[in-house]
């Protein structure tokens, strides 16, 4: 597929294709493939609130002049005038930490949604979660097949990753709210939840939006309010939900104990 064919939105199209020159450039032979995955790959993407997730396949990890040449070129991208200046997530990962999750091998080159710098990162386990939509879902726009390139994830693999994605991000929030004090944070806390429930009820990874809208039909009446406020993302007076998002998440992770 190419760049220029990918969405609707040539604005879109053309960031992706001026990142996908700049890296091989950068790259050279080092350079394996260029994968889209989240939104875009899902086939949910917003216009209005999606960013571009994005996973560069690398032979080995870039060098120290290859890592400086990165994050130039993405600092200069975030300085253009598009409003997808400052929406790219995504990470450059070499080929034997792709194949398979190792925490004493995931710290990578990594750039997050409103940044224009790129650095060194670990990726915790829900890059378990990453993989598995990148192998099912992703959108390889340069190289071979993501699907050579990643094993298999299983589904005892996929509902641990959540339980543990749950217990080391989530379940914090619930004493200590920080985040959730913001309502975007709360809507895409809830959206998350939602996920969370269809993964390990299904064994696979949907986008939010389809989470939430399985999740109103399938889990106890009491959260539809809370579940269609995050999904419907209502303009207007400030709600305070964070009590009942909250009891969300500890329900959540109640539940992921039986997955």
């Amino acid at each position: 597929m190419k760049a220029t064919d990918l969405t609707p939105y040539a604005d879109v199209n053309g960031l992706v294709g001026t990142l996908l020159t700049a890296v091989r450039a950068i790259l050279n032979d080092q350079f394996v493939g260029m994968v889209l995955n989240g939104s875009l790959a899902s086939g949910d993407f917003d216009y209005d609130t999606s960013d571009i997730d994005f996973v560069v396949v690398t032979a080995v990890s870039p060098t120290a002049a290859q890592f400086e040449a990165l994050a130039a070129m993405h600092g200069r991208i975030g300085q253009t005038a598009t409003k997808w200046a400052r929406e790219l997530e995504g990470a450059y990962i070499p080929l034997d930490a792709l194949r398979r999750y190792d925490r004493t091998n995931a710290t990578h080159a990594y750039i997050d949604r409103d940044a224009s710098h790129l650095r060194w990162e670990h990726l915790d386990v829900d890059w378990i979660i990453h993989r598995h939509v990148l192998y099912h879902h992703g959108i390889t726009l340069a190289g071979p097949p993501i699907q050579t390139l990643i094993d298999p994830i299983s589904t005892s693999e996929l509902c641990q990753a959540v339980q543990d994605l749950l217990t080391v991000w989530w379940v914090p929030m619930i004493e200590d709210p920080g985040k959730l004090q913001h309502e975007g944070y709360r809507m895409y806390a809830i959206l998350t939840m939602c996920r969370m429930h269809y993964t390990w009820v299904h064994g696979d990874v949907v986008s939010k939006p389809v989470a939430a809208r399985w999740a109103l039909e399938s889990l106890a009446p009491g959260w539809q309010p809370l579940i269609r406020w995050a999904l419907t993302r209502p303009s207007g007076a400030p709600v305070n939900n964070l009590s009942e998002t909250q009891k969300f998440i500890q329900y959540t992770f109640e539940q992921s104990l039986s997955c």
